[in-house]
């Protein structure tokens, strides 16, 4: 018997629900400086994700562990299941796949990007205007799935080349990477013999004088850790972040999070990394959940870690799809019983596109 649109409606906000609340449960966990720190250390392999899709994944996949469904407690590449089938591999017989959150988005257009009430929604195939930008933007969510390679078989997954380093050693090539960014963003960058020029401190960021100092009597892997880590306030934190002044907590939580999310994409040991705990700066944001605040912090770190990333030239570890992917595969989940893989790259930033002479920028 066919399902009503109604039904099928019905059924999706079911799940959404229950995404919902699964992704409300994990971050509530997520009050212990260590559960951030693992937390953070996992999104960095699967950094091609949102914040919140990279909490379903790790959660579900755990379920599904101590089911005895799958080998290992931590996922290793996921993708939907066309993707896989695409890379010669078929998910096995009774695999559930894990359940995410894809983007359901629409274009828009506007010929005054500047004027936020100008823009009008283009319906489907609806061409723009002479002279409009059109932009992309995210509407609504919908349920998809993904599935773990452990739930496939089928022909040899490639190995990615991986980083090697000897305890203390820092990544090739990422100091100079790191900070080319930062003076990029007008700041100078110093080294200082010991902490005693910078009050005891490994590192220290002057919005000021635009300068970042790091000292120098430490091992290579700790300076390089606390380059990331100044690079992370450079970014987020200058005079204009209300937020993030108003709660210091918030600041210190952002920067180490990003540079540890760097460090683990590299390959580097993310056990010596000290993150404030996070209930109590959560819950110091007057008038939000702390919930939502830890997944906003989450989400602005992932994204500015990824931001550093993509223009490193480094060798990095996988960023959670497996090698080779056609990035192309159809990916949505529809019915309430459909279970259809999504893009690794749903998770993405809008694009914008320029029709005719008018300059874009991001997404609305």
């Amino acid at each position: 018997m066919a399902m009503s649109q109604q039904d099928a409606r019905e059924a999706r906000e079911a799940k959404l629900d229950e995404l919902h609340e699964r992704l409300t449960g994990a971050v509530e966990r997520l009050v212990s400086g260590e559960d951030w720190t693992r937390a953070l250390a996992f999104a960095a392999r699967f950094r091609s994700r949102s914040f919140a899709n990279t909490l379903l994944i790790w959660s579900q996949h755990l379920v599904a562990f101590e089911q005895g469904r799958v080998p290992a407690p931590a996922p290793s590449l996921v993708a939907g299941y066309k993707q896989w089938q695409s890379l010669g591999r078929q998910v096995g017989k009774g695999q559930p796949g894990y359940m995410i959150l894809a983007p359901v988005t629409g274009r828009f257009a506007t010929t005054t990007p500047a004027d936020a009430q100008s823009w009008r929604r283009l319906g489907k195939g609806e061409k723009p205007r002479p002279g409009e930008v059109v932009r992309t933007k995210m509407i609504t969510a919908k349920p998809a799935y993904v599935w773990d390679a452990s739930q496939t078989a089928g022909d040899p997954i490639p190995e990615p080349p991986a980083p090697q380093l000897l305890d203390g050693e820092a990544p090739a090539g990422l100091w100079e990477g790191l900070a080319g960014q930062i003076e990029d963003r007008g700041f100078a960058v110093r080294r200082v013999p010991d902490e005693s020029a910078i009050g005891g401190a490994n590192g220290m960021t002057d919005y000021t004088a635009k300068t970042v100092v790091v000292r120098e009597n430490m091992d290579p892997a700790a300076q390089v850790k606390t380059l990331a880590h100044e690079l992370g306030h450079v970014l987020l934190h200058g005079p204009e972040a209300d937020q993030a002044r108003a709660h210091r907590g918030i600041g210190e939580v952002e920067a180490e999070s990003v540079a540890l999310m760097i460090g683990a994409a590299h390959g580097m040991d993310t056990s010596g990394y000290t993150i404030p705990y996070v209930s109590t700066w959560a819950a110091r944001v007057e008038g939000s959940d702390p919930v939502e605040v830890v997944k906003a912090t989450g989400e602005r770190v992932r994204k500015t870690a990824l931001a550093i990333l993509d223009r490193l030239d480094t060798t990095q570890v996988a960023a959670g799809s497996p090698p080779g992917l056609d990035r192309d595969v159809p990916t949505r989940a529809s019915g309430p019983h459909q279970q259809r893989p999504i893009d690794p790259a749903a998770d993405a930033q809008p694009r914008a596109v320029t029709i005719g002479s008018v300059s874009s920028g991001r997404g609305l």
